[in-house]
């Protein structure tokens, strides 16, 4: 049988010099080098590597043996996030296979048969025909994708269209990701109604630019601007709806392209802990600080660093810090 802490990343050579420096408690390279009955060139290599890997502790020339409980218990929990972040990536794959069988589908769908479009007008219909396919829906919720380029169509939707679709996400009728252009933020009861349905279970992330409106409703119907790029109320709501597969298969990769690329909302719940860390930071406060002040320790606060690092594509803290102002997290 292998060594079972090998899994933990020590080798048999480190697990046995490991178990000589438990047995000694404290002792010099000399010392053990000795009990190994091996050249102290090499167990010294060893004893750095048991030095890095956390198992053992020097100090002033000697090494002294940390409790297997504590020591390997930090080795077996990063082990289980590597675990843990291995699974999320089969899932990952497991649920791309879906996507692919989508794709298969629409292939299928346009070698097959005609495109079924319907030219519409109106933003009361728009909102209403969404609502409408979801209630229709026969394995609800329905997943809604759309994007938003303009700040009309987001004031009209705070202002007239917001309560339903939050009411319809709250019934599990659908499950809406939205991208909406960063400057919509400010705009008159945007961030209320954004609040609301981030609440009851949407999602919402922010670009600078949104290239054009479109939606995906289900994996069977897409909606499309009368005119690619322009203001839904410029051109007096006009849009079609367009039930063919291959056309939601586009637009699902292009909103997923974008919604990569894109920030989450800086009230919204997974930003929750990042947040009060960058503020905290931009006031000049380091680490340490930082888990006082909040309560935590110091490694969740370099997590939730991390985090920030990603949502918002920073390649360090001070751009991190930079781009979350510009983003308005920091107000």
């Amino acid at each position: 049988m292998s060594d079972p802490l090998e899994t933990l990343g020590l080798d048999p050579a480190q697990t046995a010099l490991y178990s000589t420096v438990l047995r000694l408690h404290k002792a010099t390279r000399s010392d053990l080098a000795q009990a190994m009955d091996g050249p102290i060139e090499k167990v010294g290599r060893q004893l750095d590597d048991l030095v890095k890997l956390g198992v053992i502790d020097e100090q002033s020339g000697q090494y002294l043996a940390r409790h297997p409980a504590a020591a390997l218990g930090r080795l077996i929990a990063d082990r289980l996030d590597r675990l843990a972040e291995e699974s999320r990536r089969i899932d990952s794959a497991l649920g791309s296979i879906r996507g692919l069988i989508r794709d298969y589908d629409a292939g299928r769908d346009y070698r097959s048969g005609p495109f079924t479009v319907e030219m519409a007008s109106g933003a009361d219909i728009l909102y209403e025909s969404v609502l409408g396919i979801a209630v229709q829906c026969q394995t609800p919720p329905m997943p809604l994708l759309t994007a938003v380029p303009d700040e009309r169509t987001m004031t009209d939707f705070a202002r007239k269209f917001a309560d339903p679709w939050v009411d319809a996400q709250k019934r599990k009728l659908l499950t809406v990701q939205a991208i909406i252009p960063v400057s919509t933020l400010v705009l008159p009861g945007v961030r209320d109604q954004l609040t609301h349905l981030l609440d009851a279970g949407g999602e919402v992330r922010t670009m600078d630019r949104v290239p054009s409106w479109f939606m995906t409703a289900g994996h069977e119907m897409a909606g499309l601007p009368a005119h690619w790029g322009g203001s839904l109320p410029d051109h007096a709501y006009n849009f079609y709806l367009v039930r063919t597969s291959v056309v939601v298969g586009v637009l699902t990769s292009l909103f997923q392209e974008l919604w990569a690329r894109a920030v989450p909302l800086p009230w919204g719940r997974r930003s929750d802990g990042m947040i009060p860390v960058l503020r905290l930071a931009a006031q000049g406060m380091c680490d340490d600080s930082i888990a006082r002040q909040l309560g935590v320790s110091v490694r969740t606060v370099r997590a939730r660093f991390a985090d920030a690092m990603t949502e918002l594509g920073a390649q360090s803290r001070f751009h991190a810090g930079v781009e979350a102002a510009r983003r308005g997290w920091l107000r």
